[in-house]
């Protein structure tokens, strides 16, 4: 799917922490581990998250590829540790441990359980359950930070907001046209990040039912991209077209379900002249009436802002758990509990941003090239249209 990016994660939910590696990013980007800490301080919010959150602060140290404060070219590495690993050494330990806890044999529907035990011949459900876990997204914001930092430097912005949880959904109509950033800034003011504030209370209500009814909730979020030129991705060749990239990288994410470009779902009620954006001309550049195509148009970015949707499942992991079905002794018994989250679509929101900005830092490379951030801004100042 990268042409040009290369990111990869490691690490356990409850092991020593998380590790992660960015290659391709050009020298001269301005970064600091306060940047990162931010955007993963902004993961970590969100009403209706869990007692993992009180427990980590998360940072992220960068242990290469920066050299007093700027990218030097090389692969950047960042270690993000979990401070509850005292608590789990036994458990998560990398060497034998005559005390490594009671195995875990009871799948939870809706997580990766049953189809890694079956796929990896395993006796115990924590070897899948650790790395499926959604705290490996920590170190995708952390690693997303770092392009969403180059983005901005080029004058490519970034936001999102959440539009809908369980059945309430947002009747605001935004303005894509005003600046994502300050969209997301608006956003993170909600303790759900909904710019609706009579929604977000309706919001904040069905969650609490959730919670001390022991279930979970999903919901819909939207991110914003501000400032593209004119032919990121390409409409030559399937796998170089950018919402198939971008699709790719929002549904590695296990709780994504859905994924929507523009006015999606809902063009398929509408006739042709309702759908598509006519083109003017205001005596400078090329105008559209509207932006129902979401920015992208025949697998390429075409001047107008980016718009994506994407929708989160409930959390798998429920208070009250769902029937199921040990591994082994095949008894009917009520799925594994760990700690949950009752909601978590507002920080599912935030990790969409660093999904989003992995693709379009690569495209951005793609096209214009440079080994060096000065480099690009001149490739971009003499070829980028808009």
């Amino acid at each position: 799917m990268f042409t040009k990016l290369r990111y990869l994660t490691s690490g356990e939910s409850h092991g020593k922490g998380l590790l992660g590696i960015l290659d391709g990013i050009p020298a001269g980007l301005e970064i600091s581990e306060r940047e990162i800490r931010l955007e993963l301080a902004r993961r970590q919010r969100g009403y209706g998250r869990g007692a993992r959150m009180k427990i980590e602060i998360d940072f992220a140290e960068i242990w290469g590829g920066v050299r007093h404060g700027k990218t030097i070219g090389a692969p950047i590495g960042l270690l993000l540790k979990n401070k509850d690993w005292d608590n789990w050494q036994n458990k998560m330990d990398i060497k034998p441990n005559k005390k490594p806890g009671k195995k875990v044999t009871l799948p939870r529907p809706g997580h990766a359980d049953l189809a890694g035990m079956q796929k990896y011949d395993f006796d115990d459900i924590r070897n899948v359950l650790e790395r499926s876990s959604a705290r490996e997204t920590a170190m995708r914001v952390a690693l997303g930070s770092v392009c969403k930092k180059l983005l901005h430097d080029i004058g490519i912005k970034i936001g999102s907001h959440v539009t809908q949880i369980y059945k309430v959904r947002s009747d605001l109509e935004l303005d894509y046209y005003s600046c994502p950033e300050s969209i997301s800034e608006n956003a993170d003011n909600s303790p759900v990040r909904c710019l609706d504030l009579d929604k977000e209370k309706d919001m904040i209500k069905v969650i609490d039912k959730a919670k001390s009814d022991g279930d979970s909730v999903g919901g819909v979020f939207e991110v914003i991209v501000s400032g593209l030129p004119y032919g990121l991705g390409s409409h030559v060749q399937w796998d170089k077209k950018l919402h198939s990239r971008i699709a790719q990288s929002m549904m590695s994410v296990n709780a994504f379900k859905g994924i929507e470009v523009g006015s999606g779902f809902s063009q398929a009620e509408k006739f042709g002249s309702e759908v598509h954006d006519e083109i003017g001309f205001d005596g400078m550049k090329f105008t559209r009436s509207s932006n129902n195509c979401g920015g992208m148009e025949g697998g390429m970015s075409n001047g107008q802002p980016l718009i994506i949707k994407s929708v989160m499942k409930p959390i798998p992991t429920l208070i009250k758990p769902l029937k199921s079905v040990d591994f082994f002794s095949k008894e009917k018994k009520l799925a594994h509990k760990e700690r949950t989250d009752s909601c978590a679509v507002p920080a599912a929101s935030i990790v969409a941003e660093s999904m989003v900005c992995f693709v379009i830092v690569d495209a951005v490379l793609e096209k214009f090239g440079g080994d060096t951030m000065d480099q690009l801004k001149s490739h971009i100042k003499i070829s980028g249209k808009y």
